[in-house]
């Protein structure tokens, strides 16, 4: 079984986000934030999916930075996971940078998601402005096809995309995961985001971890050694054969 990357197309979206809406049924933290992005336990009816679907078709005709993947099993074309996106490459104007809000709820529902994710937002910004980089929203992986190398096929697709790019990869960890982003190089920050137990519906407060992962090009450089350094950028390493026509 080999699992690819690839861009996902129009008629992917309901599909793409069939994995999206399973993959977290195992962590919490995933769980808690889809109960409070989209409440009401109505996911999974074909109203819902069809609205999300007209959404996101609405929002890619839009946006001209954020990008959406799918991981296909080649043995068969199936689907079997996704990852979301923001590779930031034009500087954004503090307007543009504003938090948007969550525009599809309402009343306490708005309020209690605005109270999660504005800290979020808030975050990004103090770390990055309108500096290049990406940013990760999300990677889910069907249920079924978990510990089945799609998750390690969208991570190393990651720190892949980071080398190519010359540009450090950004993202909110779960607390279950964020010992694997370690072992995978991945640099935890000593910013943390604390959501609280009353705003989550949870019996104790939960800590978000903040990973970044700088490019090779970076030559060692952490994360804090480039921001004091008024985030220079990279220069990619030659590669090898042109070093020989050299």
């Amino acid at each position: 079984m080999v699992h690819v990357l690839l861009p996902a197309l129009i008629p992917d979206i309901k599909r793409v986000y069939e994995a999206y809406f399973a993959a977290f049924h195992n962590d919490p933290m995933g769980e808690i934030m889809l109960n409070i992005l989209f409440p009401g336990g109505n996911v999974n009816t074909p109203e819902f999916r069809e609205e999300h679907a007209k959404g996101t078709l609405a929002w890619w005709h839009q946006s001209d930075s954020q990008y959406t993947y799918k991981c296909v099993d080649t043995d068969n074309g199936d689907i079997v996971g996704m990852g979301l996106m923001d590779v930031i490459l034009r500087r954004r104007s503090e307007e543009e940078r504003a938090f948007q809000g969550i525009p599809w709820l309402e009343g306490e529902a708005k309020e209690r998601a605005e109270k999660v994710l504005k800290p979020l937002h808030d975050i990004r910004e103090q770390l990055f402005g309108d500096q290049q980089y990406i940013y990760v929203h999300v990677i889910g992986v069907l249920p079924e096809h978990q510990g089945k190398q799609a998750g390690a096929a969208l991570a190393g697709w990651g720190l892949s995309f980071v080398d190519y790019t010359n540009l450090p990869l950004y993202f909110e960890a779960s607390p279950s995961s964020v010992g694997l982003y370690e072992k995978l190089g991945y640099e935890r920050l000593k910013e943390t985001i604390v959501h609280k137990a009353e705003t989550l519906g949870t019996t104790t407060d939960i800590s978000v971890p903040l990973m970044v992962k700088m490019p090779k090009a970076a030559g060692g450089m952490s994360f804090y050694e480039w921001k004091e350094k008024g985030y220079p950028k990279f220069n990619a390493p030659t590669p090898a054969s042109k070093k020989q026509r050299l």
